[in-house]
């Protein structure tokens, strides 16, 4: 991609989520985030009342008196963006490739963090890390972040999900807000690695998806490969049946994935290309918010 069209392309995305992004700064984002994370600020004597779990034992011990240990909430979250570029990724039937509604997202959910004066960072990942980037703050670094997404030529085509969460989990040592984005067109076998990294940070799974993945429409004769393995899936006149197996096929795997988040206890957001942005995202930042409360 020309720089010319890379640039246009970045400020096109900027425009287009900046209608959300005062919507979610308006007070969806802050109530769902705030105080996600905690960080030590001092030692102090017990006082009757205090919390026993707070009790510092080392330094109970060391002294002979009790002492607790006080915590401040953290004024500044830190939001990691984990984006797919595999090649299913490029995949678009309404003029709408996967991989921009995915850049949109990231966008606009960066775009949130540095309103609020946050950091944000990211990690584009194919079945290997293709770029991070460590979490900063500012505009500039946003802008960064949308025109790596779009530019980003990924030396691998396939998918390496449980690789992604579990570099995360190595490599994030403090508590993050991770936004985990993806096709998930891939062996849902990453339990384990989903578990760990929701137990240690914030974790909250986008799935984009695009209607034709649901159900080939009734046209001539086509062939669907596999963007990542060149698979032949269909070829011929799609028929009843086989437009029956792959909207089959779709819902059992999207079942799986909702029912793997459920257990790892990290939330999920679905998204289609052709659907508009802000409904999905501000419904579930609104019940976010009322769990919270």
């Amino acid at each position: 991609m020309l720089a010319r069209e890379l640039l246009a392309k970045v400020r096109k995305i900027e425009i287009r989520t900046r209608r959300i992004v005062d919507e979610l700064t308006g007070g969806a984002y802050r109530s769902v985030f705030k105080g996600r994370g905690i960080e030590f600020s001092e030692v102090r004597e017990y006082i009757p009342g205090d919390d026993v779990r707070d009790i510092d034992w080392n330094v109970t011990a060391r002294t002979a008196v009790p002492h607790i240990k006080k915590f401040t909430e953290e004024r500044e979250l830190t939001v990691i963006l984990a984006v797919d570029v595999s090649a299913s990724s490029s995949f678009g039937s309404r003029g709408v490739e996967k991989k921009e509604r995915m850049a949109e997202a990231a966008a606009l959910l960066a775009l949130s963090a540095i309103r609020n004066h946050d950091k944000a960072g990211m990690l584009l990942f194919s079945d290997k890390n293709e770029l991070y980037l460590p979490p900063r703050s500012g505009r500039t670094h946003v802008l960064r972040i949308i025109r790596e997404m779009l530019g980003c030529e990924p030396e691998h085509r396939g998918t390496d999900i449980r690789a992604a969460l579990a570099s995360l989990a190595g490599s994030l040592k403090k508590r993050a807000v991770v936004f985990f984005i993806s096709d998930f067109a891939a062996e849902p076998d990453y339990l384990r690695e989903l578990t760990v990294l929701s137990r240690k940070h914030d974790l909250i799974l986008i799935r984009i998806t695009d209607p034709l993945e649901r159900g080939l429409p009734r046209i001539p004769a086509i062939r669907v490969r596999d963007a990542e393995s060149g698979a032949v899936l269909h070829a011929g006149f799609p028929t009843r049946r086989s437009r029956e197996r792959l909207a089959e096929t779709e819902s059992f795997l999207a079942e799986k994935i909702r029912g793997i988040a459920r257990h790892a206890e990290a939330d999920m957001i679905e998204l289609d290309v052709s659907d508009d942005l802000v409904s999905p995202l501000m419904a579930f930042f609104r019940k976010r918010a009322a769990r919270n409360r």
